[in-house]
């Protein structure tokens, strides 16, 4: 087992709870959405939900790589994560703005496992942050963009 996959896979468990998190509220307001803007903001959430399935995937395998149980319930993902579920019926522009909001919570948190994997010298686990800031940055601002941001 590498020494410091402890530390690297508790954060990388958090970049997954909030992962999981944030594709299965995309993935609601995918079903969700009303309104003018309905067929332009369905097909961008299915674009963003279909992209966060893989990379779950990829975060929770390379918490594997490093000799860790990678959170895979609800309940674990709820403890673990800073973005939160859903709630209520939200209009197509709070959809916007709260997935744009997520989606920089998640880039932060990214940044944090960047940081700690550099100070151990874990590229794989940096890779996989540098990606996820890049993809999360780009999805906040294609968000965001909508609202006239």
């Amino acid at each position: 087992m590498i020494e410091h996959s402890k530390e690297v896979a508790e954060e990388l468990s958090k970049l997954l709870a909030e992962s999981y998190t944030l594709y299965l509220k995309t993935h609601n307001y995918h079903w969700n959405v009303t309104g003018p803007m309905f067929h332009s903001l369905h097909l961008l959430f299915e674009q963003q939900y279909t992209e966060l399935a893989t990379a779950v995937d990829s975060i929770a395998e390379r918490i594997r790589a490093l000799g860790r149980k990678a959170p895979g319930s609800y309940a674990e993902f709820a403890r673990l994560s800073s973005v939160k579920d859903a709630e209520g019926e939200p209009d197509a522009m709070t959809m916007l703005s709260t997935l744009a909001e997520d989606h920089r919570t998640v880039a932060e948190r990214a940044n944090k496992v960047l940081k700690l994997a550099g100070q151990h010298e874990d590229e794989g686990s940096a890779t996989i942050a540098s990606d996820r800031i890049e993809i999360h940055e780009k999805a906040a601002w294609m968000l965001s963009a909508h609202l006239g941001n």
